[in-house]
């Protein structure tokens, strides 16, 4: 015997005692998934057999299992379930999840049950329950169905039973597209044929002209929201197309509440005819009755919900709440065809729907229609694609995974609105909540899960709340950066060879060695205008320059106007070549003592002054301690090079200060355009990058500073020489270091996972501001080698993963909360505990 179950269910066993039941649950089933009234009695009271227990036991069963399918995973109830009152409490716990309740009967002889009962010493009722148990179940198979449960199962031999998992008909997560996903149709046959064209399909045509099927070259699948019916001209011809593309395989469909409606008219039932149902009942009165037939059995064979490529993309008509997804029940199905409503209705007489999306904030994007808009708009992952073609507005597809939109203009006005037809307020897409940044948070992306303790996020939100620049603007952070492997070589703790050698252990081939800047790291966005068109920002304001924790780099608003400028005007060629009006641009803005004059003072003149103080004084000392023939010469020559070494340290941090007056002295040096209108650019080349920056160099080298870079080919070694030595010859000059990224741009290790955006390899005299005076000394670099690297390099490949994820949602336009989800993140993995020298 098979028995096919729903993949996500509530199953309940039912038999009489001893039937058998906890044996078929332990061989069919995961431990894990089942719940046994007996097991959660002792749980409660110590006793499996404490019938005062059992409504406590019960009550936990329940709570347990109300979790498991909150997160849609199977549940098995494994008690007698023989009375009704017991079952309704189960159906009710399935349909408050939406999940398909099903009974498996395991109709055991009494008399088998009785014999197994009497072998168990824990067994102590009589021969009495179990006949009360058997009468209780017979009455029941009678009324199994109507209680509610879709499937009923009646095992008589337990030995000879396999159980199969069927997928949800809303499961279609096995297609990952791409996809051409269309708005509500409503009868515009025309423009729908008009729209494939624009899309690339290739219509199929019958004998007579019709069309019947439509196909892409490109393998691409369409997906219709619903609302093919109604209103426009010719209803049948859409139903046609569709049903034709469907039944090919070259499209998709979910059903919209006018085909519902249609459906319940053609079947007899007694409905209102309006809104243009009786234009389509006219257009249908012309076709043969097989079509219509034909139309009737199409229309109720369609899935209220679609899950797609990978759980990632949900098309429903009238949309869909995080928790219905991939769920089945009537109430799931009336919300895909009709939204939610608030119970109230409008001065035109219409329902006020709830705005739903408003409160989305899952992973899955949301495509559907059923409320016309002027014009598309993302709310929170969500887009509605009912642009209102059959009011005169347009029919609107919009590509996946791409996230852009194809639109065609209606011929005319087919049917005059009731209510004129209003945009989404844009307000609302700027709107932030605190559940979104604060507690323990599981931030789901396309390039992995980062997990942001709650400590993290409060004390990113002190940073973010009292010092970052407008949420608007910040749309990523930097990473930090991970130093390589520590070096064995003499004197060094860095050097370029360890460097190499963790890019190749990755599996990255080639390698960009780029100049280290010393100064500060600044985000630029830059606006081709003002920054409110685009951001909602205004006040003149036209982008912004911001630090690594989000704050303004200046106070002065003005500085910030002027020096974006002149960033503008470098990259006036950049707007037009990228079809965009923002750039946004990863730079070091220079000197360090622009940003960090009171770090400077504070923390290194004013070690490094003490230093040259008191240590010369002291090696004096100790030299005429020695003309007094004192055994001081090994303290003398130890402070000596510790004199030296304090005179090394300063000037160390001396060469990255100069003196600036407004922005005269400061420079930017960028090295990466991360993203535009529309556009992330993280899989670009760093040659790609570097070029761009070249030319903002050279259209300004006031302003800008060019980075140095050589290309390292990590199979050659000279190549890694020739690297190694520009490297000594930068440090030596005072340069910082260098930073070496795969040349690539966005690599992966083995397994998929991503590899280091950069590696960091520091000067040995810089490392002296780092590390202190006298680092260099054996037996401090002895202890100093043995830094562990592990936490630093897990927390840079964390915050480039939100950076990724952040660019990505700037460039498909997804709302600011995600955004700014994304940015807050990597501003609290900045509170994660690391050593800071690293």
């Amino acid at each position: 015997m098979n028995i096919d179950l729903p993949e996500l269910s509530l199953i309940a066993l039912i038999g009489i005692s001893g039937s058998g039941k906890s044996t078929f649950a332990a061989e069919h089933f995961k431990p894990t998934e089942v719940l046994s009234s007996d097991v959660f009695r002792g749980l409660v009271a110590d006793d499996e057999n404490d019938q005062s227990a059992t409504k406590d036991a019960f009550d936990a069963l329940g709570h347990i299992a109300g979790i498991r399918l909150r997160a849609g995973r199977r549940v098995v109830i494994d008690a007698t379930n023989v009375q009704k009152h017991a079952r309704a409490e189960l159906v009710a716990l399935a349909r408050s999840f939406d999940v398909l309740p099903v009974a498996i009967v395991i109709d055991t002889p009494e008399a088998v049950a009785w014999e197994r009962t009497q072998g168990r010493t824990d067994r102590t009722f009589g021969r009495n329950v179990l006949k009360r148990q058997s009468q209780d179940l017979r009455r029941s198979l009678r009324e199994l169905s109507r209680e509610g449960f879709r499937k009923v199962h009646v095992v008589s031999d337990p030995s000879d039973v396999t159980i199969t998992y069927e997928k949800a008909w809303n499961d279609r997560r096995e297609l990952t597209g791409p996809f051409d996903i269309i708005g509500d149709v409503h009868g515009c046959r025309a423009e729908l044929e008009t729209l494939l064209g624009e899309l690339g399909w290739t219509l199929v045509r019958d004998e007579q002209g019709r069309p019947v099927d439509a196909t892409h070259p490109e393998g691409r699948q369409a997906v219709f929201v619903g609302d093919l019916v109604d209103r426009g001209p010719d209803s049948p011809g859409v139903l046609r197309l569709v049903m034709g593309m469907t039944g090919s395989g070259n499209a998709l469909c979910v059903p919209g509440n006018h085909e519902q409606k249609l459906l319940r008219k053609l079947r007899g039932k007694n409905v209102t005819v309006s809104h243009g149902l009786a234009e389509t009942l006219e257009q249908l009165d012309s076709e043969t009755p097989e079509f219509v037939a034909a139309a009737m059995q199409w229309i109720d064979k369609l899935v209220s919900h679609l899950r797609l490529d990978d759980g990632r993309l949900v098309v429903a008509h009238a949309g869909l709440k995080q928790e219905y997804h991939g769920r089945a029940s009537g109430r799931v199905r009336d919300f895909c065809l009709y939204g939610e409503s608030t119970g109230e209705t409008d001065e035109y007489g219409l329902p006020v729907r709830y705005p739903w999306a408003r409160d989305y904030r899952g992973a899955a994007t949301v495509v559907y229609g059923h409320v016309p808009t002027p014009k598309i708009e993302w709310i929170n992952n969500t887009v509605c694609l009912d642009t209102g073609a059959v009011f005169g507005g347009k029919l609107t597809a919009m590509r996946y995974p791409e996230k852009t939109f194809v639109a065609v203009p209606a011929a005319q006005v087919y049917y005059e609105p009731i209510k004129p037809l209003v945009a989404e307020s844009a307000r609302d897409n700027e709107t932030l909540d605190l559940a979104d940044v604060t507690g323990r948070r599981h931030i789901r992306t396309d390039h992995g899960t980062v997990i942001v303790d709650a400590e993290n996020s409060a004390a990113a939100l002190e940073v973010m709340s009292r010092f970052a620049i407008d949420p608007r603007l910040l749309l990523w952070l930097p990473p930090t950066m991970s130093p390589p492997s520590t070096s064995t070589v003499e004197g060094y703790l860095e050097y370029p060879t360890e460097a190499f050698a963790d890019y190749r252990a990755a599996g990255v081939d080639k390698v960009v060695c780029e100049e280290k800047h010393m100064g500060s790291r600044a985000v630029v966005l830059v606006c081709r205008e003002e920054a409110e068109a685009r951001f909602g920002v205004g006040n003149g304001c036209t982008g912004a320059i911001y630090t690594r924790t989000g704050r303004s780099f200046f106070n002065d608003s003005t500085l910030t106007e002027t020096l974006l400028a002149r960033v503008r005007a470098a990259a006036a060629p950049l707007f037009d070549e990228l079809d965009t009006d923002w750039l946004l641009l990863d730079c070091e803005l220079l000197p360090w003592s622009a940003k960090a004059a009171g770090l400077i003072r504070t923390q290194y003149a004013a070690a490094g002054a003490a230093a040259r103080s008191a240590l010369p004084s002291a090696v004096s000392a100790l030299e005429a301690g020695l003309a007094r023939g004192l055994d001081l010469g090994e303290l003398r020559d130890r402070t000596a090079a510790r004199a030296e070494n304090a005179t090394a340290f300063t000037q160390a941090y001396r060469q990255y200060c100069w003196p600036t007056t407004g922005l005269e002295g400061v420079q930017i040096a960028p090295f990466a355009l991360l993203a535009s209108e529309g556009a992330t650019y993280a899989d670009r080349d760093h040659g790609w990058h570097l070029t761009i920056s070249d030319r903002l160099v050279a259209a300004d080298p006031e302003t800008f500073r060019p980075t140095g870079r050589r290309i390292v080919d990590l199979s050659d070694p000279s190549t890694e020489a020739e690297a190694t030595n520009w490297w000594l010859d930068l440090t030596a000059a005072g340069g910082e270091g260098m930073v070496i990224k795969p040349y690539a741009g966005l690599a992966h290790r083995t397994k998929g996972k991503l590899a280091q955006p950069g590696i960091k390899c520091r000067g040995r005299e810089y490392l002296r501001i780092i590390y202190g005076p006298d680092y260099t000394s054996p037996e401090h670099l002895t202890r100093l080698r043995d830094r562990t690297l592990s936490r630093k390099r897990t927390l840079a490949l964390r915050e480039h993963t939100l950076g990724l994820a952040a660019l990505d949602a700037v460039a498909t336009g997804e709302p600011l909360w995600r955004v700014h989800e994304l940015v807050f993140a990597v501003l609290a993995m900045e509170s994660v505990p690391t050593d800071p020298r690293l």
